[in-house]
């Protein structure tokens, strides 16, 4: 999660330099937001995104050399405080729950107008998750039969107590900066259960960890 006193550093890659390059200037243009490098290929991206340590990817889904979300997989597991947002004309159930899984933290369609991104943007720097209009209901529909597919949930021995309790609240819907406060616990600590929530579900980021934890009856009430 980017710090709410500094701009947010993006990184944009899309395979279309005219995408490219027109949407890293519309979001240049925007107050606390900072592009800090593009690139043209999933391949390309890993590679940028390493050097630039951005706070959030806009991320095209194909693209030549590697896709966006093999490359959202890869960057998630390597550097998880990169948030990851697809925008891609890509709007089928399992390209979504596909970059779900791989760690997406939003998912827009392109065409999607400059607002929404960069509410997109802002959302998933601060920690939550965002998905478009024509998407929301869909991902919501699949996050509630998630919650009633397991006939009993099943706990995670390996969590702490103060990891539990911040899954509980990822399960419902939180964000970071609200499970800080509802806790009365740092951003800092929050982020360090978030990510020992990760490693001991094996998830690749939130998305998945809610998924798995729906499953498992957290986040009903």
């Amino acid at each position: 999660m980017s710090d709410p006193s500094s701009d947010i550093r993006v990184v944009v890659v899309d395979d279309h330099q005219i995408v490219r390059e027109g949407l890293s200037s519309l979001l240049g243009a925007l107050d606390g937001i900072e592009v800090v490098g593009a690139a043209a290929d999933g391949r390309d991206a890993i590679h940028v995104i390493a050097e630039t340590e951005p706070d959030v990817v806009v991320m095209d889904i194909q693209m030549p050399h590697l896709d966006g979300i093999e490359a959202t997989r890869h960057i998630t597991g390597r550097q998880p405080d990169v948030r990851v947002v697809m925008l891609t004309m890509n709007e089928d159930d399992d390209t979504v729950l596909s970059a779900i899984r791989a760690g997406a933290s939003g998912y827009l369609l392109k065409g999607s107008g400059a607002d929404e991104v960069q509410t997109a943007i802002r959302a998933a720097a601060a920690g939550g998750m965002v998905f478009g209009a024509s998407l929301a209901a869909r991902v919501s529909s699949y996050f509630s039969g998630a919650a009633t597919r397991a006939e009993e949930p099943e706990p995670f021995p390996d969590l702490t107590d103060r990891e539990r309790d911040v899954l509980r609240l990822l399960a419902a819907g939180r964000s970071n900066d609200a499970i800080a406060a509802e806790l009365y616990v740092s951003n800092k600590t929050v982020r360090n259960a978030v990510s020992g929530v990760y490693a001991k579900l094996h998830a690749a980021g939130r998305a998945e960890a809610i998924i798995k934890a729906r499953e498992a009856g957290y986040g009903r009430d």
